[in-house]
């Protein structure tokens, strides 16, 4: 959620209709609030705006009553809380750029995978392109930009889906 180029796509996919379900804590919404702040040097009041109006977008995210689960984790000890979130919120996926503190042995027995955002979107791209390109156009319309600008941009996190995209969309 922290990096706003991928979570803008993101969220627009699970935006009505949507095309998955996202899912978070309030532990996690305040994570990214001080990466937001304290690493991309995001005013507060921006930060504060962004967790406000992503938690009234998607009231149905918040997932709570999970820190019981917490002991009983195995993967990197700053990240158990997301573990158990996944747990207890039914997710089978958690979507992380820092794919090495969710070990698959530690997400095995709860039939939980850790994909890296790049992947997700290749994925979900595949299933559905039509739709992937036209969030990708409303994103462009929203920023007055176009869409292969769109894609550049996100090329710095997730490269090989932007290219991807960017082939299919000139070819």
């Amino acid at each position: 959620l922290a990096n706003f180029a991928v979570c803008d796509l993101l969220l627009r996919l699970a935006e009505r209709p949507p095309f998955f379900l996202p899912a978070w804590s309030e532990q996690v919404l305040e994570e990214v609030r001080r990466t937001q702040v304290n690493k991309l040097g995001w005013p507060t009041l921006l930060a504060d705006s962004f967790r406000r109006e992503v938690g009234n977008a998607f009231p149905e995210a918040g997932v709570s009553g999970y820190e019981h689960l917490i002991v009983r984790l195995t993967n990197e000890e700053g990240d158990r809380h997301v573990l158990a979130a996944a747990i207890h919120g039914g997710c089978p996926l958690i979507l992380t750029f820092n794919l090495r503190h969710f070990a698959a042995e530690s997400l095995k027995s709860w039939s939980i995978e850790a994909k890296h955002p790049q992947d997700y979107l290749m994925v979900l791209y595949d299933m559905e392109p039509k739709l992937v390109i036209s969030r990708i156009g409303e994103i462009a319309g929203r920023r007055g930009v176009e869409p292969e600008d769109v894609l550049i941009h996100l090329g710095k996190s997730v490269p090989t889906f932007s290219r991807r995209l960017l082939d299919d969309l000139s070819g």
